[in-house]
């Protein structure tokens, strides 16, 4: 857990990170500066800027690589060629979208939106297929488990459902945390599912059945969640404002659990 590099160049809050799916030296960031901006790890430098039309909070990279997808605070989605760096398409959304992703196959476009609902869209066409009404309030985050079975959603109700990618069926709730569900992250072999909250703890669930395997404790509300792609390690990343940190380090937090000497 040693720092690396700082990657400098937005001139605005950085809001979120995407890595590419199957390079390992590529990822992409989402800012409020209205742009997107493509790095690579091995140079340390920003290999290319994409101007959008807004301030952008949320952003995703196609299974396959060849298309970036990202959200901005006017609800419109743009599709940005990864190769050309130049916008494929847009679409303008009439409810606040949330969280945005493709599925396994790249063949269908998902989005959580602010009534609570999970839209699918065809992909490339961008063609509606399907509003699903997943939660009674805001429906925050989406993930897709590695296996391609399951997707699960987050939502202000502090419920965790897990969705039959095939079915488009709620198979399962997970309900132990009393917050709304900021974050999911399955792990590399889609058996387990991190969910946190602003509460003081992560929720590690077993799939399959919704049992809780560890509860994760925490001093702080936790801002998000990833499993290592490779081992069953957690990452996180906590709310740390309160002081009682270092003020001359920057701040925030990144830890892990699942290391030998966890509990």
């Amino acid at each position: 857990m040693v720092k690396e590099n700082n990657y400098r160049g937005h001139s605005d809050s950085v809001d979120q990170l995407c890595w590419h799916p199957t390079n390992p030296d590529l990822f992409v960031t989402a800012s409020g500066d209205k742009t997107i901006r493509i790095w690579d790890v091995r140079t340390t430098k920003c290999v290319a800027t994409v101007n959008t039309k807004g301030e952008n909070i949320n952003i995703c990279w196609s299974p396959d690589g060849q298309t970036i997808a990202v959200g901005n605070k006017d609800d419109v989605v743009t599709f940005i060629d990864a190769k050309t760096h130049r916008s494929r398409a847009e679409e303008q959304f009439k409810f606040e979208v949330n969280e945005i992703s493709w599925n396994n196959d790249n063949d269908m476009f998902f989005l959580t939106n602010g009534n609570g609902c999970i839209n699918i869209l065809s992909y490339p066409d961008l063609k509606p297929i399907q509003s699903i009404n997943a939660h009674p309030s805001n429906c925050i985050c989406i993930k897709f488990d590695p296996t391609g079975k399951y997707f699960a959603t987050g939502s202000a109700d502090a419920l965790v459902s897990l969705w039959d990618v095939e079915e488009l069926v709620c198979v399962r709730c997970f309900s132990r945390l009393d917050w709304p569900v900021r974050t999911l992250s399955f792990s590399h072999d889609g058996k387990m599912l991190a969910s946190a909250s602003e509460d003081h703890f992560i929720d590690i669930a077993e799939v399959e059945t919704g049992e809780k395997l560890w509860e994760v404790q925490c001093d702080s509300p936790t801002f998000t969640v990833a499993w290592h792609p490779k081992r069953p390690l957690l990452a996180y990343a906590c709310d740390d404002k309160e002081g009682k940190y270092d003020s001359n380090r920057e701040a925030g937090t990144v830890k892990l659990f699942g290391l030998p000497n966890d509990p």
